[in-house]
């Protein structure tokens, strides 16, 4: 199960991304001096499953729509010729 789509277009700036992650961890380190640790342990592995997510493991593909399109317009350009030639 995938919580972060990194295909997602408002993931694209690197700035969006380290934001995310620095407010999950800043939010854990607040926790974590505070009276809620448990908030702390969940906050924390959020913001370690972005960072996975979204800055170390980052690597968006295209949309498989525009892929489609292409290989469907490449092949009706392959045909015409051949039509050409009855």
């Amino acid at each position: 199960m995938q919580l972060i789509d990194p295909n997602h277009p408002v993931y694209k700036p690197l700035w969006v991304r380290v934001l995310i992650v620095g407010v999950c961890l800043g939010w854990a380190t607040i926790e974590a001096f505070g009276p809620e640790p448990f908030w702390a342990v969940i906050v924390g592995a959020l913001g370690a499953y972005s960072a996975w997510m979204l800055l170390l493991n980052f690597n968006p593909q295209p949309p498989k729509t525009e892929v489609e399109n292409t290989v469907a317009d490449d092949q009706d350009e392959d045909e015409e010729p051949a039509d050409e030639k009855k």
